[in-house]
């Protein structure tokens, strides 16, 4: 008796049986839509999330946030790299040599990313050693020319640690044989894996092996940044370098991998959009339900109006009805949703163990499996949406309900 008039008769009208069963039909539609619609959105959107945060802890850990290079060798490199660790936002530098060329191996041949680098200066910026499988970044030693390859590469060319490579450049040498290609012989140090296409054409060797191949007089070609904020990599990066005396080249991420992080965010969004049209169909299916229960319940609603409910009340009465179709069908989906997200990673693994077909393949995609990371601001937001429109959908059929006139609604009664 304490309990809102309007509320107590909403919720036995939910859950009363109906000489109409077309109308219940319709109801647990409405209710198992929303969820889905809720549900999917959820894990859809922590997926793009992961492949978010995979781009820029994996890939972007592995390539330089920004890069301060001269047009030809670095003379003082030392010098630099010291200078452009003042700046606040520079966590470190390290130098580079940079170039792309050919491995030739096990019959295969594979074009590659040669990186040359110095091994107590990279692991300050590169995530490379705390992916090592085989070997480590410490094996690279100058004069020996050993190389440091991704797992990719090592099963397409069939390496194994010791192995030797042939590195050939797209440069030609004038001999008194003749014009014959830059090569030189290379054993194989260490097997990294990221997990992304890195794993299929990053090498890193010794930097001054690099110089001797690359014949830049034992000089770094740049220096690579690790900044704080990977969004600011272009700012920081002009700022360092400004600083410098001399004529600099800066270039960042964004140059190189700025297009990948650009698509995920754009298919994020209109995947999110796309869905979110879903939940709204689903919602609006309340409607279609309501204005039947409406036209079902005319004559109950007559009497309520001559037993003294305002119109107020009549309308309350339905968007109580129509609120509990959207709210357990939300919460529902949202727990559904929640579930899903934390695990899908594990059972699309599992899926791919059962079948044995690997759906992301390192050689296609930027990385080889599903991420997933759940944003707690992404279920908020899906959860009030999917609330809202049910609300929202409630409205119109509770109206024509209020205006429902007892005369005319009981003369054939």
């Amino acid at each position: 008796m304490f309990r809102p008039l309007s509320f107590c008769i909403g919720l036995r009208y939910t859950a009363a049986k109906r000489r109409n069963h077309f109308i219940s039909f319709i109801s647990l539609t409405s209710m198992i839509g929303l969820m889905l619609g809720v549900a999917v959105l959820i894990i859809v959107l922590s997926v793009m999330n992961g492949f978010d945060r995979e781009l820029k802890q994996r890939i972007l850990g592995m390539v330089p946030h920004a890069i301060i290079q001269s047009s030809g060798p670095l003379e003082d490199w030392e010098a630099v790299d010291a200078q452009v660790q003042q700046h606040p936002r520079v966590l470190a530098a390290a130098p580079f040599i940079q170039g792309q060329g050919m491995v030739t191996g096990g019959g295969e041949v594979r074009g590659v990313m040669l990186n040359g680098v110095l091994p107590e200066e990279e692991r300050t910026v590169s995530i490379i050693e705390d992916h090592m499988i085989e070997g480590k970044l410490d094996d690279l030693v100058a004069g020996e020319f050993g190389i440091i390859v991704g797992r990719t590469m090592a099963a397409s060319l069939r390496l194994q640690l010791g192995d030797k490579v042939t590195v050939v450049l797209p440069e030609a040498t004038v001999t008194p044989a003749g014009v014959l290609p830059r090569l030189k012989r290379f054993t194989v140090k260490g097997i990294f894996s990221v997990g992304a296409e890195l794993d299929g054409n990053y090498t890193l060797v010794h930097m001054d092996d690099a110089a001797k191949l690359m014949r830049t007089g034992g000089k770094a070609q740049g220096v690579r940044l690790l900044v704080d904020d990977l969004f600011a990599a272009p700012k920081v990066a002009e700022e360092a370098a400004r600083g410098l005396s001399g004529r600099y080249y800066i270039s960042d991420w964004t140059r190189t991998h700025g297009n990948l992080f650009q698509a995920i965010r754009m298919e994020k969004t209109m995947i999110g959009l796309l869905l979110m049209f879903i939940v709204a169909v689903a919602a609006f299916n309340i409607v279609s339900t309501l204005v039947m229960v409406v036209t079902d319940k005319t004559a109950d609603i007559a009497i309520l109006r001559t037993m003294g409910a305002t119109p107020g009340r009549i309308m309350r009465i339905f968007i109580v009805q129509g609120a509990v179709i959207g709210i357990f069908g939300t919460l529902i989906g949202t727990a559904l949703g929640i579930l899903g997200a934390v695990n899908i990673s594990a059972f699309i693994s599992w899926l791919e163990g059962v079948l044995g077909h690997k759906f992301l393949s390192a050689d296609v995609y930027f990385i080889s499996y599903l991420p997933s990371q759940l944003q707690w601001q992404d279920v908020a937001i899906i959860s009030g949406s999917g609330l809202a429109l049910s609300l929202l959908a409630t409205i119109y059929p509770a109206w024509r309900a209020s205006r429902v006139d007892p005369a005319e609604a009981l003369r054939y009664e």
